[in-house]
């Protein structure tokens, strides 16, 4: 695909370099007109030149809004793997501090250090035997 992409290039290159060669000696000048005033006139080869500009920006706005859109939607997915991975550590170290207090007394009786329980739903809560 990286060669066809290749031969592509160089093809569109050579055609347009092909046109540019055979179109320099001028010709016809061509009046624009923009919104009913006439700014300037153009010829053959500064319209086809606009052209090419107009679609090498028009590429470029293509490219960036492509880029834009894989770059948040990877930044979506890293997202939701540490909040993944952040919910999997709490629920972890909850219950590894279950296991520590083994029971002994209730809740009430020891003071907890780790600060408010995150609010999770019940089937991420610990399960007790």
């Amino acid at each position: 695909m990286l060669v066809l992409g290749l031969l592509l290039m160089a093809g569109a290159a050579a055609f347009a370099g092909l046109l540019i060669a055979y179109n320099l000696s001028g010709g016809p000048d061509y009046t624009v007109t923009l919104l009913g005033s006439q700014p300037f006139t153009i010829s053959t080869l500064g319209a086809f030149l606009g052209g090419i500009a107009l679609t090498l920006i028009f590429g470029l706005g293509m490219w960036m809004l492509l880029a834009g859109t894989v770059l948040a939607r990877h930044r979506s997915k890293k997202h939701r793997r540490d909040r993944e991975t952040a919910r999997r550590a709490t629920a972890e170290r909850d219950e590894l501090a279950d296991r520590a207090d083994g029971g002994a007394g209730t809740e009430d009786d020891a003071p907890d250090r780790r600060g408010p329980a995150p609010h999770r739903p019940n089937w991420l809560r610990p399960h007790s035997h």
